[in-house]
């Protein structure tokens, strides 16, 4: 997909202009199953027009390339020409400019659940969208992939950059792309690698949608602060006001892979969840909540020193972490005692990473370890240290203040 998240998310075929499929290789016919392929077309809009009852069905693409191409699509693979018919109905789909049948060529490839997102702002010329329009539409769906990957590492309120580099490593399979006049934006997101994110960003919409409901009704936020078990964040409050924002209205759709079947604890066919521009001030509400409300985090992290900094040649300063263990965030910061911060320059002009307990603190994205104490040496193999000691010698700057000879 991209890496990382918040570039560009790659395109799957259906996003580029009509054209032969280009996908990883046509799907092979021997293990096609036609149950599936019907479903898959009937789910992009393909008319069922008939055929030879209790043998094949014939599909014609949906509006405005309903005439020519026509699929032949046995019933199931019992006939001796069930292989040949899937056969030449899967390079008819290659050879379609049908954005419907590129879509279908990649359910195949890659059984995948699909997320559609729906914003409702007018069309510019000839149905097109200006720029911001798409990119907003892009980067909102981003924004709840990632929120949903999220919950499925853990339930929590606020998640700043707590676990942001493992959800964003299972996004990496999922691929994209727009609808016609760019108003809509499709997630395919693979059932062996993605579905536990489908499921959980699935059940979390729904208690978003329930939570503004309540809070409508009856003023109060409960439901929001009961919705974080189901996957409901601040992130993900984010997410939907990022979507909804500068539209009449916005919704987010999710059909199962046919060929995976339904998840269990789902509905097998969900209702689009619906947001409107009236359910902003519920979800800026709850998203400050959240903020305010996660509590910080006892640890005991060990990292690698990249960064010193303090006023003068003594005194206490501050270092930045990157961290190898103990917190599910990349970097921390540090503020560290005399004694504590001249622990942490030795450490590391001897290519050793340090080990501190604090808490990691909400403020600031989890960002910030206080109450910084125990801040002492780790051993490492040879390995590790000569590479550390390697990237000492590639950041000589890495001092910021003002030390004096033999100062650290």
């Amino acid at each position: 997909m991209h890496r990382p998240f918040d570039e560009p998310m790659r395109p799957h075929p259906a996003s580029e202009p009509p054209g032969p499929w280009y996908g990883g290789g046509q799907p092979d016919p021997a293990k096609v199953d036609p149950a599936v392929l019907g479903a898959l077309l009937d789910r992009h809009g393909w008319r069922r027009r008939g055929g030879a009852a209790g043998r094949y069905t014939r599909w014609t693409p949906p509006p405005p390339a309903g005439g020519g191409t026509s699929l032949l699509v046995p019933d199931s693979r019992s006939f001796p020409d069930s292989e040949d018919l899937l056969g030449e109905a899967l390079t008819a789909l290659a050879r379609s400019a049908a954005p419907s049948a590129r879509e279908v060529l990649v359910g195949l490839t890659v059984p995948s659940d699909e997320i559609r997102w729906r914003r409702d702002v007018p069309p510019g010329p000839s149905g097109t969208a200006s720029w911001p329009v798409q990119e907003q539409l892009r980067s909102a769906a981003r924004q709840m992939l990632l929120a949903g990957a999220l919950a499925v590492r853990g339930r929590a309120g606020y998640y700043g950059a707590r676990h942001r580099r493992t959800a964003q490593a299972s996004l990496e399979g999922i691929l994209v792309g727009p609808a016609p006049g760019d108003r809509s934006l499709t997630a395919f997101v693979p059932v062996q690698s993605g579905r536990a994110v489908a499921v959980r960003l699935s059940h979390a919409l729904q208690a978003t949608r329930e939570a503004i409901d309540f809070q409508r009704a009856a003023g109060g936020m409960e439901a929001f602060d009961a919705g974080v078990q189901a996957g409901v964040s601040r992130e993900l409050t984010e997410a939907v006001i990022a979507l909804v924002r500068g539209s009449e209205g916005a919704s987010i759709a999710l059909e199962w892979s046919p060929a995976a079947g339904v998840p269990h604890g789902c509905a097998a066919r969900m209702e689009p969840v619906e947001f409107s521009p009236g359910d902003l001030p519920a979800l800026r509400e709850a998203g400050a909540r959240y903020l305010q409300d996660e509590p910080s985090v006892p640890v005991r992290i060990t990292g690698t020193v990249v960064r010193m900094r303090r006023s003068g040649p003594r005194g206490a300063g501050t270092v930045r972490l990157r961290v190898l263990g103990g917190a599910e965030v990349p970097h921390v910061r540090v503020a560290l005692d005399e004694e504590a911060y001249r622990t942490a320059g030795h450490a590391h002009l001897v290519g050793l990473p340090i080990r501190v307990v604090g808490r990691l603190e909400s403020r600031g994205g989890f960002r910030r370890l206080t109450d910084a104490t125990d801040v002492v040496p780790v051993q490492v193999d040879e390995a590790e240290r000569d590479r550390l000691m390697k990237s000492l010698h590639e950041n000589l700057d890495i001092f910021e203040d003002a030390c004096g000879p033999g100062e650290a």
